[in-house]
């Protein structure tokens, strides 16, 4: 495959994350994403042993990854790969079959009973076509998520993603996930 000119990726500093949400709520409104429904969520997880717990805040959404299984399986077309690297979904293209559903393995999409449609996170890819940032990147009060493009080596995330050390979530999966969690 050639080099794509920009490939877009996020890294995660959850130890920032204070659970606010602000991230979520600047999702649905800036994409409609109806009540009970959510392009990105926040994971809560209680580490260690009593009496010393901690609570974990970890946000998670599509990993937009460089090899998409929800891409491979739809039979119309409807989930696609940008250029760039965002995968996103055709709503006009979508049958509502859901075999995408079944094949992310990050469980990051979810159906549109008002619509037929399943949708997920594009990244706000009509934001980024206008050179603004993710809703969820612009919004969040203690800069949790790191976004960028990969390829520009003068970029923050290119940059903290060779000082920092990383872990990405279902590897084993082999779709390539492009959310770093910073450790």
């Amino acid at each position: 495959m050639a080099m794509r000119t920009k490939r877009y990726a996020l890294a995660i500093d959850a130890k920032k994350c204070i659970d606010c949400k602000a991230c979520v709520v600047a999702c649905r409104a800036e994409n409609g994403v109806p009540l009970g429904k959510s392009r990105n969520w926040i994971n809560e997880e209680l580490r260690g042993d009593w009496p010393k717990l901690m609570e974990v805040f970890e946000p998670e959404q599509c990993h937009h990854c460089e090899a998409p299984a929800c891409v491979r399986v739809c039979p119309t077309g409807a989930s696609y790969q940008r250029a760039d690297g965002v995968v996103a979904v055709n709503p006009s293209e979508c049958v509502g079959c859901r075999y995408c559903m079944i094949a992310c393995p990050y469980d990051a999409r979810f159906f549109r009973e008002d619509l037929g449609v399943v949708e997920k996170c594009d990244l706000c890819a009509h934001r980024l076509d206008r050179g603004e940032l993710p809703a969820c990147v612009e919004t969040c009060p203690s800069k949790v998520r790191i976004f960028g493009d990969l390829n520009d080596p003068t970029s923050e995330i290119h940059q903290i993603l060779e000082k920092r050390q990383y872990r990405l979530k279902k590897r084993e999966a082999g779709t390539g996930p492009q959310i770093y969690y910073l450790l």
